[in-house]
């Protein structure tokens, strides 16, 4: 398959172009157009049209001249950045950041199912970051393991860490956080350290943890008199959730408000749990009618929530 995701392509027999979306099989590839809607055409049926480059990509098979070192010679700094395609946004292009002063020596390996591919091997100047691969987002569960093999080289007279070898198997929860600016990029996307900072535990400090009054720890937060439990109101990743992950997630957060309800004391509290398949509502019930810090249990005013909340009554 000559074509990567990413791709900007033109149709040979229609006057449409877009981007490479989604690689089928050997003969066949997705393509999104400007309307978002990606449409399966054989890969013979598409050129590509040249031009199109996204941000950071410039990329050294060979050694490159080292430029002039001004200041302090960095040590650490080897990210994975996963950032959205500016103009196909269910493709992400993942980089390597290198903002060290050392040359970086880079293999990329993938393993699925047993069966191993090279994807990328390369010299990564100092401050500089290369596209090494890209994925469908939507394909998550899909993705193979990731195993990357990093060198370090310099001319000078500066001792190089040891060969960084890092294997991930990217999850759903990598990305459920806020998106940073990626260093090199400046771009906002998910930001993995390969080379994190040695931790300095100050003794001192953690004796003194030790023996903080109640007051000096942190006060549990005091919850809302009504408390939705509708998953996308508690993560941003859902979409990337098989069924019992989001009842987990639903029912941790369900546990948390509660207990927290309890201990301010509150005489009362609504969930908004959804009508749904009622799995959720179900759960929740059966908890509560067997908790000890529970009088009763109701359903929330039905004009307003019909059976999709629950109104606790505290003792």
């Amino acid at each position: 398959m000559k074509y990567k995701l990413g791709d900007f392509v033109r149709f040979v027999d229609e006057k449409m172009e877009g981007f490479v979306t989604r690689i089928i099989d050997d003969q066949m590839i997705g393509v999104t157009g400007e309307d978002d809607f990606e449409i399966p055409v054989l890969a013979s049926k598409v050129t590509t049209v040249h031009g199109y480059e996204p941000a950071g990509t410039a990329k050294s098979n060979t050694a490159v001249d080292e430029p002039a070192i001004t200041g302090e010679f960095q040590t650490k700094g080897v990210y994975i950045a996963v950032v959205s395609d500016p103009k196909a946004n269910s493709v992400v292009h993942f980089y390597l950041i290198n903002d060290t002063s050392f040359q970086l020596l880079t293999i990329l390996t993938t393993e699925k199912q047993n069966h191993f591919k090279g994807e990328y091997i390369g010299i990564i100047a100092p401050k500089s970051s290369t596209k090494i691969y890209s994925a469908q987002l939507a394909d998550l569960q899909l993705w193979p393991k990731f195993n990357f093999s990093l060198l370090f080289y310099t001319t000078q007279n500066v001792e190089p860490p040891v060969p960084l070898v890092f294997t991930e198997k990217f999850k759903a929860k990598d990305f459920s956080g806020d998106k940073k600016q990626v260093p090199i990029l400046n771009q906002p996307g998910w930001l993995t350290q390969l080379d994190e900072p040695d931790v300095l535990i100050d003794a001192q400090k953690l004796k003194e943890s030790f023996f903080k009054t109640p007051k000096e720890k942190a006060a549990v937060e005091k919850p809302g008199a009504e408390i939705d439990l509708h998953i996308e109101k508690l993560r941003n990743d859902y979409q990337f959730l098989s069924s019992i992950e989001i009842l987990d997630v639903q029912l941790a957060h369900f546990h948390k408000t509660l207990d927290a309800a309890i201990v301010h004391q509150l005489p009362e509290i609504i969930f908004i749990h959804g009508a749904g398949n009622g799995t959720l509502r179900h759960e929740i019930h059966k908890i509560l009618s067997k908790h000890k810090k529970i009088q009763t249990f109701m359903d929330a005013r039905k004009e307003k929530f019909g059976y999709g909340a629950t109104k606790v009554i505290l003792k």
